[in-house]
């Protein structure tokens, strides 16, 4: 019995360890040593030769990335939205970062659904690891609705998303239930009209999506 109790323990202490220490393991790795903010994972999407005249920035609290996506678009024109809402985005990590995280020149609160932009406008749409904050599907479906309306004939909406895999599974254990399916992500884009889906790999635990009208 005593044996038994002390495996017990040890498994506890070793699940517990597992599940604290592998999530900083794997985000440290994807956003601090694998390129993430460097956005070479761009250039298999060949996006610089289009020379984007109006490209958008939306996030969900935490704009850690228009800096330097002006620095990697200078001549474009970047306007930068967030749709943050205290009431439904209640993550502990989002309310620190906020704290402390630089707010880009002119971003504008707006509501998901509801984006202040001419039809046809945007070359680019970036929706860097923020649209998981949005959790039901049919306010994904809205939202996505909008990108698809500023969207030019020819605009590009670039997401990254963690998913809810396999690999994420293993990384933050219960946590990857906060990130949604591959599925999930395509029928909320084939719900809001875009007929081009497709995938890369970004690391094993993050995925590019690069939809078109």
């Amino acid at each position: 019995m005593f044996q038994w109790s002390t495996n017990l323990f040890w498994i506890i202490v070793t699940a517990f360890g597992y599940g604290l220490l592998m999530p900083l393991f794997i985000s440290a790795y994807v956003y601090d040593f694998s390129g993430y903010y460097n956005f070479n994972w761009l250039k298999k999407i060949d996006l610089y030769n289009s020379k984007p005249k109006q490209i958008i920035n939306i996030n969900a609290g935490f704009d850690e990335t228009s800096y330097m996506l002006k620095n990697h678009f200078p001549e474009s024109n970047l306007k930068v939205f967030d749709f943050y809402n205290a009431q439904q985005h209640t993550e502990k990590a989002i309310i620190r970062a906020r704290k402390v995280s630089l707010v880009y020149p002119n971003t504008e609160q707006i509501k998901f659904n509801i984006i202040p932009l001419k039809d046809n406008s945007v070359d680019i749409i970036f929706l860097l690891s923020a649209v998981h904050e949005i959790r039901s599907l049919q306010e994904k479906i809205e939202f996505l609705k909008e990108c698809h309306r500023l969207c030019k004939p020819n605009g590009t909406v670039i997401m990254v998303e963690h998913l809810r895999d396999l690999p994420n599974f293993l990384a933050f254990s219960i946590g990857f239930t906060h990130f949604f399916s591959r599925k999930t992500w395509k029928k909320a884009y084939k719900s809001a009209g875009f007929l081009i889906f497709n995938e890369t790999k970004f690391t094993p635990f993050m995925s590019v999506f690069n939809s078109k009208p």
